[in-house]
């Protein structure tokens, strides 16, 4: 391609470029605000686009015929009567449905309803109206502030009255009763104003006039009276009073009074009235009077009745005589007076003053009539009786008394009896002290305004004329029964189960009575469980738990009147079963002592073993033997003690016992068998000296003689003790004789043994030799 072809290239494409850059699409007027219910044209401009356009209205495609297309790249939208509060327009493309542009249209209405009033500044004196009061509605659905103008249209113009940023405005306006009057409202914000239709009115008909001054006078009716709020017209008033707020309208226009009759006894009465001109609105309420009625005796209804106990052991019944208070908004000072008058037998009677509704006293066994009077300032003022029976009196009672709880109320119904009443005399309380009481004359009767959850004992006697029947008494019954008693839990957790014990605190008598329970239970984060168990369950093993794991349990008590539930009880599980670890700690504590006392067991014999005790030679004799007839004789080897190289070796022969054969002399020998040679007289002395030993008697207890010490032919000196603690020894019947020498010949080493080198050693032997059951 030449340079040229490339150059001419490079020139057409931004002037393409420039000319599609000048195409572009747009919708006008952008966001518009046009009065409700106007016209409006919006022009859609699509030369970027090739193809015909359509509209949208919030998203809604409009007719087609709404729309005019001027030429390939213009259309115009026309809307007729546009009531939309807001509404977003767009074009869009017929080929791609792409959207070409869009404006958003608000509208804005008209003030409207306009209501005017015309009074008085001065509520205290009648006049021309001179103050002129406006309100009215605005739909304005706008986010911009709206301002507010009342004017009044004039023959030369208009003159504002009022401004304001509210629905209402009040100004100063002279005005004429004669004449009509017209008003306007204006609404302007920063993109648009308005202006309302004009509002006429007479003033005659929108002149409220000033409220009325009222007096009262009271005698057998109540008047109330008020001055003429506006002397040239016609006018007519309304009068209420607090009583069953009821409004009396007077019976002719211009009427200054009303009476007001069929007054209550003792009774505050509150009283207003208000005026208006012809169709004009009503003025305000008067300020409220208030008067006191007085008593009448007509209304004065005491209704006696009396209350009778069983008798004490005298006979006598305590009787509570009850009846209506006399209204304490009355005036005056107010006396009772009780008389019981005995019937039949002319018995002592007397008259009590009580200055409450109630009064107590006590009668014989007799029937009576009680007579209550009512004095006012000292003067009789009313008088009733009641009939009291006598005990044992046959009279008719009332039978088949039920009665039923609703919501706080109690139903009582009954059968009459077979003699004709004049009616019933219904009684009730709670505590036994406070007594309620009605009449009827029907068989059922409704107890209101009762206490709740509290259970009430209730009386029905029929009335005969002149005398009572006697009473007959239903079962007790609650007015409402409340929810189960309170729910307190106990737990005993091991590692894996958990007991879980309650029980229901029923503090009021009215409680209801439990269907099932309901335990809940699980862990604080985690998944809630729970066990419904019958009324007749106080406990539940909780069992799948996880060792060493806090839990949460709480139980629900359900009854048909409600729910009571527990607090939340928080426990934890063992990381061990406490059973296993109690039976560990049992069966090793008893392991250990086993095993401590076997162990001390075997030191003991051990000890012993090892650490036999040996004799002392030197505070003990040898026992004598048994005779060779009832014992074998018996040989020992030799008992040799080596010393360095040589060794000494001697014979050692038990004795033989005294009792039993005489001692021979045993010429000694040497180990080769050769006789020693007997000592010299001297030497016998010195070796054998003993200070008369004597043996002691078997029969006693203590040796009758001391024994004296022996010199043995070792050298060795033995002590044969004699005290008091000896003869415990077992040794100590012991004596030293000369031993015969053994039959048998038994072997005997030759030993060389050399006196001067080493002394010779001391030889001792053991006991055990000798039989334990030898005679001592």
């Amino acid at each position: 391609m030449s340079s040229l072809s490339i150059l001419c290239i490079l020139l057409v494409i931004p002037a393409f470029c420039e000319g599609q850059r000048g195409k572009r699409c747009s919708v006008v007027p952008k966001d518009k605000y046009i009065e409700m219910g106007s016209a409006i044209e919006i022009e859609c401009h699509s030369s970027c686009i090739r193809g015909n356009v359509f509209w949208t209205l919030n998203n809604i495609q409009i007719d087609e015929s709404l729309s005019e297309t001027v030429n390939s790249s213009y259309s115009i939208l026309s809307l007729k009567n546009f009531t939309h509060p807001s509404a977003v327009l767009q074009c869009h493309s017929v080929l791609t449905e792409q959207v070409l542009g869009g404006t958003t249209i608000k509208t804005y209405s008209k003030p409207n309803k306009i209501s005017c009033l015309v009074q008085c500044k001065d509520q205290t004196v009648v006049g021309t109206p001179d103050l002129i009061k406006c309100s009215w509605q605005h739909a304005a659905t706008s986010s911009l502030k709206i301002s507010y103008s009342l004017s009044v249209l004039e023959h030369n113009g208009s003159k504002e009255i009022c401004s304001s940023d509210t629905t209402s405005c009040s100004g100063d306006l002279a005005v004429s009763f004669f004449r009509k009057h017209s008003i306007i409202v204006r609404a302007k914000t920063e993109e648009w104003n308005t202006s309302s239709d004009p509002y006429e009115f007479l003033a005659r008909d929108r002149f409220k006039i000033n409220r009325p001054v009222i007096r009262l006078n009271l005698s057998s009716l109540l008047l109330v009276e008020w001055d003429r709020p506006f002397e040239s017209e016609i006018f007519h008033c309304q009068v209420k009073h607090n009583k069953s707020n009821q409004v009396l309208n007077t019976s002719h226009q211009g009427s200054r009074k009303v009476m007001i009759d069929k007054l209550g006894s003792c009774m505050k009465y509150t009283v207003s009235a208000r005026c208006a001109l012809g169709k004009a609105p009503w003025s305000d309420w008067s300020q409220e009077q208030t008067v006191l009625t007085d008593l009448n005796k007509s209304d004065v209804k005491l209704q006696l009745w009396r209350k009778v106990a069983e008798p004490d052991k005298n006979g006598l019944r305590d009787v509570r005589a009850m009846w209506r208070e006399i209204p304490p908004a009355c005036r005056g000072s107010f006396s009772y007076t009780i008389e019981a008058l005995p019937l039949g037998k002319g018995g002592k009677h007397g008259i009590l003053t009580c200055s409450a509704p109630t009064c107590d006293f006590n009668v014989t066994q007799d029937a009576h009539t009680i007579i209550l009077t009512v004095f006012h300032n000292g003067v009789q003022l009313v008088e009733d009786s009641v009939y009291i029976p006598a005990i044992g009196e046959n009279l008719s009672q009332v039978s088949d008394i039920q009665t039923l709880s609703m919501e706080g109320d109690i139903l009582v119904r009954w059968e009459a009896p077979l003699q004709p009443v004049s009616g019933y005399v219904i009684d009730w309380t709670h505590d036994g002290v406070e007594y309620f009481w009605k009449e009827s004359k029907y068989t059922y009767v409704t107890l209101l305004d009762l206490l709740d959850y509290t259970p009430y004992n209730i009386t029905v006697t029929p009335i005969l004329h002149d005398t009572t029947g006697n009473g007959t008494q239903a079962r007790e019954i609650c007015s409402r029964m409340g929810y189960p008693g309170s729910v307190s839990i106990d737990v005993t957790a091991k590692d894996k189960r958990a007991l879980v014990s309650w029980t229901v605190d029923s503090q009021k008598p009215c409680s209801g009575a439990v269907v099932n329970y309901t335990v809940f239970y699980g862990t604080p984060n985690g998944l809630q469980l729970n066990v419904t168990l019958d009324s007749t369950n106080r406990s539940v093993w909780l069992v799948n738990l996880k060792p060493n794991t806090q839990y949460i349990v709480s139980i629900s008590a359900s009854a048909l009147t409600g729910n009571s539930r527990s607090v939340n009880r928080y426990f934890g599980t063992t990381r061990f079963d406490p059973d296993l670890v109690a039976a560990l700690i049992i069966c090793g504590s008893i392991a250990t002592v086993l095993v401590l006392v076997l162990g001390l067991s075997c030191v003991v014999l051990w000890k012993k073993f090892w650490e036999k005790a040996v004799p002392d030679p030197g505070v003990s004799s040898v026992a004598l033997w048994r005779s060779p007839i009832h014992h074998h004789q018996k040989s020992f080897q030799p008992f040799c003690v080596p010393a360095e190289s040589d060794t000494i070796c001697e014979r050692v022969y038990p004795c033989k016992d005294h009792t039993l054969t005489s001692p021979t002399a045993v010429p000694a020998t040497d180990c080769n068998g050769n006789p020693h040679p007997r000592p010299t007289s001297d030497q016998a002395d010195k070796n054998t000296h003993s200070d008369n030993i004597l043996a002691p008697d078997p029969t006693q207890e203590r040796p009758t003689e001391p024994v004296q010490t022996a010199q043995s032919s070792f050298g060795e000196t033995t002590v044969l003790l004699t005290s008091q603690n000896d003869f415990h020894r077992p040794y100590r019947q012991q004596s030293s004789v000369e031993l015969p020498a053994p039959t048998t010949n038994k072997p005997c080493k030759h030993i060389t043994r050399q006196q001067d080198k080493t002394a010779p050693m001391a030889v001792y032997v053991t006991l055990d030799m000798f039989q334990q059951g030898q005679t001592r």
